[in-house]
């Protein structure tokens, strides 16, 4: 494990849920602190986190050797420019989303070490999915430490061009949405087949987790597995012509065109 002074800027859901998974996996909370807007969330934050939470963001980066941009996209622009003056050769990592290294080198005002973090919401309970990229000042070194913070809250792949964070985007940034939407029309189709509500979620909540372990587990390719379930002339092949006969792949393939020409727009939006 490499241990480095990791200074969360912003202590949220996404902060919080990094620090958690970074400390139960062994790394020592004496190494990691973070900020907040205020005493009563810093005290607040402390006690549940069990790390030391202060206000004062200028201090805290000064401490450190590795700073997490943690606070909304919207307050980037003015956070950037209050840490400006406390940076010097740390490395940066952000999970805002929508704001390239390009802009935040630019807000910062110095040639730094930046890795971009396309987290998920799932991140939250060790099952995340995140995408990185880092910029051309970024040593093997810091990646590696980059990856160790990332890998806290699961898994983690790497980018070489910046542009397919929107591609992470659409996949697993807001791919956990494509998987509730899909549970609740399962949900709603059980309770129309006379299922009662908490037996149609939970039936279908456990058929969602049992079809990605096993999915996770064994090598075979997913369209094997679909097929590996289908009988010929039965229920499921039925259910999947239906599917296929309503175009489910081109709305799939439609729906994540637009979650990442989105992504491109509002990172643009953002960084003006």
């Amino acid at each position: 494990m490499i241990v480095k002074k990791l200074a969360f800027i912003g202590a949220g859901n996404m902060a919080g849920a990094i620090i958690k998974g970074l400390i139960e996996g062994g790394y020592p909370a004496e190494q990691i602190r973070a900020t907040t807007r205020s005493v009563d969330s810093a005290t607040q934050a402390a006690r549940h986190l069990g790390i030391a939470v202060s206000t004062d963001n200028q201090a805290t980066c000064q401490w450190a050797e590795v700073i997490v941009l943690a606070v909304k996209p919207q307050m980037l622009k003015d956070t950037c420019a209050e840490l400006s003056p406390a940076l010097e050769n740390q490395l940066i990592i952000s999970v805002a989303a929508g704001i390239d290294t390009a802009t935040l080198s630019q807000w910062l005002g110095k040639d730094l070490a930046i890795v971009r973090s396309m987290p998920n919401t799932p991140s939250q309970v060790g099952v995340g999915a995140s995408g990185l990229f880092a910029n051309p000042h970024t040593r093997e070194s810091e990646r590696d430490f980059a990856h160790q913070v990332a890998e806290a809250t699961g898994l983690c792949i790497w980018v070489e061009d910046e542009t397919l964070i929107h591609a992470v985007t659409a996949v697993s940034g807001s791919g956990p949405a494509y998987y509730f939407l899909f549970m609740e029309a399962m949900i709603e189709a059980g309770k129309s087949l006379g299922l009662d509500e908490t037996s149609a979620r939970a039936l279908t909540l456990q058929t969602a987790l049992g079809a990605a372990t096993l999915a996770n587990k064994v090598d075979t390719p997913v369209d094997q597995l679909k097929r590996n379930v289908m009988s010929p002339g039965g229920t499921t092949e039925r259910a999947i012509h239906t599917f296929e006969d309503g175009q489910l792949r081109q709305l799939v393939q439609k729906a994540m065109n637009e979650c990442a020409a989105r992504s491109e727009s509002l990172g643009r939006e953002l960084s003006q």
